[in-house]
């Protein structure tokens, strides 16, 4: 093994750690001896079992990422201008982001929404803001994403409604809505409801996107608000696939086949900035879940193995501290994604770490997809890096330390148990304040942060939200309370509580009936919450 002693006689810097960001350690030189390589086992072909190298034969030789900009902020009319500047600067996708008081249920003139309202996200009450949202964009010809939760189901009638207003009748639909709530109570806290009832809801919509709308993704598991919380790469990979191997169990057990649902799994993963590491763990999750789908579930149709996903680069990688070198961070991460085979890519704008992003900044980070596609050569090849023997030892490890947690939660009982005791909470807070005394003590350099700092910044123009659409959001929906059929409005919420307290009932029916009645988000949501109660956590440090 003398080629890989050599480097070490050399020496190393002095006061860095040589680890990835999450701490695997790196020997400074892989050879064949070192990770010998199985090609038809742990590689094989793209579009092939187990899926290393990527999803489909041809990878972006026939179609690149769709590409994705996060937008929302105001009410609808601001994002639904949004929207059509990213479509005509060549974006293929649009992604919605939701204010506070929407994503917790609340409508906008609730008293626990005063001063949220659109300022992180797009403000929606009712039917009619989702109508203003889209409105002049052909659904029809569009894939759309949506981050929310908790009233994910409500999010979705409300499209669902829009489209076949437009004449696109619900089984064309094409788009994702994240609707993860196991990783709300492992990472965001975006929950309203109790596991239980919340879970029977996402099944819920899991088994009416199946028989409805067969083109859209009731989920997108998502690892990325796990990262974002500070966890490590390879609980980032266990924590998201054991989430969905859950759901898989919960639609299993609800009656479906696991190849009537699976298909239309899709998964959301983070790009963080330690190059090697993000595109080993996006290798290693293809390789994961096709394995357990095929083995421990019964899988059989070949979609079913397929992990798609989509990348948004890590915003807890931004930095407030000389913005504009986040361009470089996000281009790293963005290219991690591409050699890591993502579906869909959203890519940060370099400036927020201070405020939602202004339009220049939106068009340099979509302009970053762009130059990635069409000017690298990354996209000309499948899975370029396939059989360095580096990356293929980082796939292998990350893929072991995700099986170990694999068991550490079956011992525990299952995702929902480990939730209620604070097994996942409790991971992430360890690995976060282990990656944050690195950084203090000066062993992870974050650039312009613990080094290369710069004395007398200038101030960023950033974008300001008018606090003037918070009271124009609030007029709104108390108009449309105030001209709707109060009697159907009561009927129809009626039925929502006697549906919502019988677990035999599917929910989407009578939530769909609801939204064409104009009930609100936040009364929807104040009708299960009277059912089923509220759901606080204990607090882990």
């Amino acid at each position: 093994m003398a080629a890989t002693e050599e480097p070490r006689a050399q020496g190393a810097r002095e006061g860095e750690l040589f680890s990835t960001i999450s701490g695997v350690e790196n020997e400074p030189l892989y050879t064949p001896e070192s990770t010998p390589v199985d090609y038809e086992r742990e590689l094989g072909a793209p579009g092939a079992f187990p899926f290393t190298r990527g999803v489909y034969p041809s990878m972006y030789r026939g179609r690149l990422w769709t590409m994705r900009q996060f937008a929302g902020f105001g009410t609808a009319e601001e994002t639904n201008e949004r929207f059509r500047y990213l479509l005509e600067h060549g974006q293929t996708g649009l992604s919605t982001a939701f204010d506070m008081p929407t994503l917790m249920g609340y409508d906008s003139d609730h008293p626990r929404s005063l001063g949220e309202v659109g300022r992180e996200g797009v403000a929606i009450d009712s039917l009619e803001d989702m109508q203003t949202l889209f409105s002049g964009i052909p659904l029809g010809d569009v894939s759309t994403s949506m981050t929310i939760n908790s009233p994910a189901a409500i999010l979705l009638a409300f499209y669902l409604c829009v489209g076949e207003e437009e004449g696109v009748p619900r089984a064309s639909l094409r788009g994702t809505i994240q609707t993860d709530i196991l990783k709300e109570y492992i990472a965001q806290k975006e929950y309203i409801f109790p596991p239980a009832p919340s879970m029977r809801l996402v099944t819920d919509m899991v088994e009416f996107c199946a028989r409805e709308m067969p083109l859209w993704h009731p989920i997108s598991i998502s690892g990325y608000h796990i990262r974002e919380a500070g966890s490590t790469a390879a609980q980032e990979l266990a924590f998201t696939l054991a989430d969905g191997f859950t759901y898989v169990e919960w639609a299993l057990e609800r009656g479906l086949a696991v190849d009537e649902f699976a298909p239309r799994l899709s998964f959301f993963f983070n790009a963080h900035l330690d190059f090697f590491e993000e595109i080993a763990k996006y290798r290693a999750a293809r390789r994961i879940w096709a394995r357990h789908l095929r083995d421990r579930y019964g899988a059989k149709d070949p979609r079913s193995l397929l992990m798609r996903f989509h990348t948004q680069t890590a915003g807890v990688s931004l930095t407030a501290q000389q913005p504009e070198v986040n361009i470089v961070r996000t281009a790293i991460e963005a290219l991690a994604a591409v050699l890591g085979g993502t579906q869909s890519l959203h890519t940060n704008s370099f400036d927020e770490a201070l405020a939602l992003p202004t339009e220049d900044a939106v068009r340099i980070a979509l302009r970053t997809q762009q130059v990635i596609a069409h000017e690298t050569g990354v996209a000309n090849t499948i899975d370029p890096l396939g059989g360095s023997y580096y990356l293929e030892h980082l796939t292998n490890e990350l893929e072991r330390q995700a099986e170990e947690y694999f068991e550490q939660i079956e011992r525990l009982g299952g995702v929902v148990a480990a939730i209620e005791q604070n097994f996942f909470q409790q991971e992430i807070a360890d690995a976060a304040f282990r990656y944050q005394a690195e950084v203090e003590a000066g062993e992870r350099v974050v650039v312009g942060v613990n080094r290369y700092e710069l004395q007398g910044e200038p101030e960023l123009e950033i974008l300001k939200i008018d606090p003037a659409l918070e009271r124009k959001q609030v007029d709104r929906v108390q108009a449309l309370r105030a001209r709707r059929d109060t009697a159907a409005v009561e009927a129809a919420l009626a039925r929502l509580r006697t549906d919502a307290a019988d677990e035999r009932r599917n929910l989407m029916p009578a939530i769909v009936d609801a939204s064409r009645a104009y009930v609100t988000m936040g009364e929807m949501c104040d009708a299960f919450r009277e059912v089923w109660g509220t759901w606080r956590e204990t607090p882990v440090f």
